[in-house]
Formats: structure tokens, C-alpha cells, sequence
């Protein structure tokens, strides 16, 4: 079976319409009322990540138009919660809304709740083989990622709330970054939704996204992890806020492909053959995920890299962590090069992508619980 795509080939400038536009002058506009009330307690750096970032956000909006509403929606979501603070962290005991609904800890609760519902829809629709649960599950993984999202913009405000020293990006230890875990994942999991008109795949998708959320809730009620602590030391950097972001890009998309390839396995031998998507598009999904993952976790360990070398004066250390990302990355590359140079597809590429998602983890989590360096500020 072979898949076709249709490729627009007149220059972007043409493909942008009324809504295009739109949508970058709201975040022009956004991003310089950011730089006017805040580039004073900016450094270079930090300015630069701003530009880059609206401009990144810019092109991601003209690239899927889906992103053109979500991103407003969850920025006034998040304002919306900001204003009810009135610059009160402890209004979010006693304002309804925030107190149920809107202060991050209650919007990541909420999260998690949407995402289990998804998941739960997801599995009856692709059983009953309904359209109809196919797109509820859709919707609940829409609506969890929005106050998800959400969440995370109005703990960085909380943060700040707590003290100016104290106010950091939330994505410095375990609870935030598997919130980001399970947001990233989710995105990029819709978007190749839409993009293969597969929503099939989300039975297996939000099974990994609801195994992180059930991490969350552990991290959350057992440890008291959701609660904002001030930055380490080695956290206290620029870096963090473009080096962890891109590592789960990374993650996200390897996680995706092993879900992917787990169906695609049981394709191949006949199981749910009739309600899942052909084995052809779960290939295709699979290696479009390791394709951009790859791109954004060697793009991590550069950004890591220099990170290393302007904390701890050199850009390799063989840290365990180091270590393991750069096992990580050796697998990705060999997965991708028996595909597109030794034309590898089907059942091998799909296992490899299974265990590769086990190497992923014990890099991103079995390495701090189990190995000791200089990365070893994430454990439990």
C-alpha cells in the first residue's frame, strides 16, 4: 500500500491567510508587552530566547493551523487565573475559581483527570469501532492539554509569587517535567492525528501519557512534589529553558513511535488488524516521530553540551547521564540509517522502536535513581 501526500508548492507569503497574520501580530504584540515589563530583569540571552521563541511560535501556527487557537486560549486561560491572584499567592485557597479550577496545581489535576477519560474513550471508540468516541477522545485530549498548558504558564506566575529569587520557568524537576512530558507528547500525538485522519492511534498513544500522569498523581500525593522549591544551583542557568524543552520534543516522539510500533506489531499478526490504522501508516507515523525527535534531542545534547561547558568548564565529562543521552542518540541514528539508507520497514524497525523506549527512560530517569553524577538533581 502506498501513501500519498499533496504538497502546496506555492511560496509560504502566498499560503498565509487573514488568520495567519492575525495570529502573528498577537504574539508580536504579546511578546513586546513581556520585553516592556520585564527586559529590565532580562540578560541578553534571555531577550534572545524571547525573539526566538515568538518567532518560533509563529512559524509552528503557520505550520499547524490548530496551534492558531490553542496557544491564545491557553495564554487567556492562564491570564484569566493571574488576575484572580491579584498578586496574592494565597487567594489560591480561597478564590473559587482558582481553588477549583484555575491555580496550576487544580488545572494539572484536571489534566490528568481528562487524560485518563481520553484514554478510557479512546480504547471504547477503537473497540466499537465508533467515529463518534474517536472524536470525544480527541476532544478530551484537546481539553487536557489546554489546561495543562495552562497550568504550567500560571505556576511559572506562582512562582514569582513566592519570591522574586524564587520565580523560575517550571521545567527544573521530576513533577514539572512530566506535566511537560505529558503536554508535549499529547501535542505532537494530535497533530499526527489529524495529519493521518488516524485517531485509532490514540488508544495506544495516551496509554504512555496516562502512565506518566499516574506518576504525576504518585509524585504528587506521596511526595508533596507539586509544590514550587526554589532552583538548585546548577539549575540557576538560561540554558534550562531551551535544553529541557527540546530533550522532550525528543522524548515525546520516541514515546509515540513505541506506542506506534507496539500496534504496528500487533497488525502484523492479525490483532485489531480491522480497527486499527494498515501497518503502512503506523510505519510512516512511527518514522516521522523518530524523525523529529531525533532532530530535537541532538539538538538538546548540543544545547547540553555548552550548557556543561559554561557551568563546569568542559563540554564532556562522560557523566552517566551524558552517557546514556549519547546511547540514546547512537540508537535513534541506527534506527534511521537501516531505514532510509538500508530500506529497513515493518516488524524489526517496530521492535527496535519498543525497546528503544526503555533505553529512552532508563536515560531520562533510571540513570538518577540508580547511578550517581552530575546530573544527579532529578531523583525521586
Amino acid at each position: 500500500m502506498e501513501l500519498a501526500y499533496s504538497f502546496d508548492e506555492r511560496p509560504l507569503w502566498q499560503r498565509l491567510n487573514l488568520a495567519d497574520w492575525l495570529f502573528a501580530v498577537l504574539l508580536v504584540v504579546a511578546a513586546g508587552v513581556a520585553y516592556y515589563r520585564y527586559g529590565a530583569y532580562m540578560d541578553g540571552y534571555e531577550q534572545a530566547i524571547l525573539a526566538g521563541s515568538t518567532v518560533g511560535l509563529i512559524a509552528l501556527g503557520w505550520f499547524w493551523k490548530a496551534w492558531r487557537w490553542f496557544l491564545p486560549l491557553a495564554g487567556a486561560i492562564a491570564l484569566f487565573a493571574i488576575q484572580l491572584y491579584q498578586g496574592d499567592l494565597a487567594r489560591g485557597q480561597s478564590a473559587f475559581w482558582l481553588r477549583y479550577a484555575l491555580s496550576s496545581q487544580s488545572a494539572i489535576m484536571w489534566m490528568c483527570t481528562l487524560f485518563f477519560l481520553a484514554t478510557a474513550v479512546y480504547w471504547a471508540g477503537l473497540l466499537a469501532r465508533s467515529p463518534l468516541l474517536g472524536r470525544m477522545g480527541s476532544g478530551l485530549t484537546w481539553s487536557a492539554t489546554l489546561l495543562g498548558f495552562a497550568g504550567m504558564l500560571t505556576r511559572w506566575y506562582e512562582s514569582y509569587l513566592i519570591g522574586s529569587d524564587i520565580g523560575h520557568i517550571p521545567v527544573s524537576n521530576l513533577y514539572e517535567v512530566f506535566v511537560l512530558f505529558c503536554l508535549i507528547t499529547a501535542l505532537m500525538y494530535l497533530y499526527y492525528e489529524a495529519k493521518f485522519a488516524a485517531r485509532q492511534m490514540g488508544a495506544f498513544v495516551l496509554l504512555v501519557i496516562s502512565a506518566a500522569v499516574g506518576f504525576i498523581l504518585w509524585y504528587t500525593f506521596d511526595r508533596q512534589a507539586h509544590e514550587i522549591q526554589p532552583l538548585i544551583p546548577a539549575l540557576q542557568s538560561w540554558w534550562m529553558k531551551i535544553h529541557v524543552p527540546a530533550n522532550f520534543v525528543g522524548y515525546g516522539a520516541f514515546s509515540i513511535a513505541a506506542m506506534l510500533g507496539i500496534a504496528q506489531l500487533l497488525v502484523s499478526r492479525g490483532w485489531l488488524k480491522d480497527k486499527l490504522p494498515s501497518a503502512e501508516t503506523l510505519d510512516e507515523v512511527m518514522y516521522k516521530a523518530i524523525a523529529v525527535g531525533f532532530l530535537f534531542f541532538t539538538i538538546a545534547t548540543v544545547l547540553g553540551a555548552m550548557w556543561a561547558a559554561d557551568a563546569w568548564g568542559g563540554y564532556w565529562s562522560w557523566d552517566p547521564k551524558e552517557t546514556w543521552a549519547l546511547i540514546v542518540w547512537l540508537n535513534y541514528a541506527a534506527w534511521l540509517h537501516v531505514r532510509l539508507v538500508k530500506g529497513w520497514r515493518g516488524t524489526p524497525l517496530a521492535w527496535w522502536a519498543v525497546i528503544g523506549v526503555f533505553v529512552t527512560s532508563f536515560a531520562f530517569l533510571g540513570v538518577n535513581m540508580f547511578l550517581s553524577g552530575l546530573h544527579s538533581y532529578g531523583t525521586l
